[in-house]
């Protein structure tokens, strides 16, 4: 059985019944939207998918700046700019 990575879970029937009682009532968190009681989706918070992307954007920069830190260094003066 595929893991359920949320503390609520709702059937997508129910999720189409009343789509906005759903939302009002996750609050801050996270709903597995779940068909033949396996998760098919996740409903996410607005303000939490911000912050997931937000914190994906940090780490690719974090990769970048690791990357970038192992190329040859070139020394340049502001009068060089």
């Amino acid at each position: 059985m595929e893991q359920i990575l949320s503390a609520a879970s709702i059937s997508i029937s129910e999720l189409k019944r009343n789509p906005s009682a759903v939302i009002e009532a996750a609050e801050d968190e996270a709903v597995a939207v779940l068909v033949h009681n396996k998760p098919c989706a996740y409903l996410v918070p607005a303000a939490t998918y911000r912050r997931l992307l937000e914190r994906l954007e940090d780490m690719e920069l974090a990769e970048l700046v690791r990357t970038r830190a192992k190329e040859r260094k070139v020394k340049v003066t502001l009068d060089d700019l």
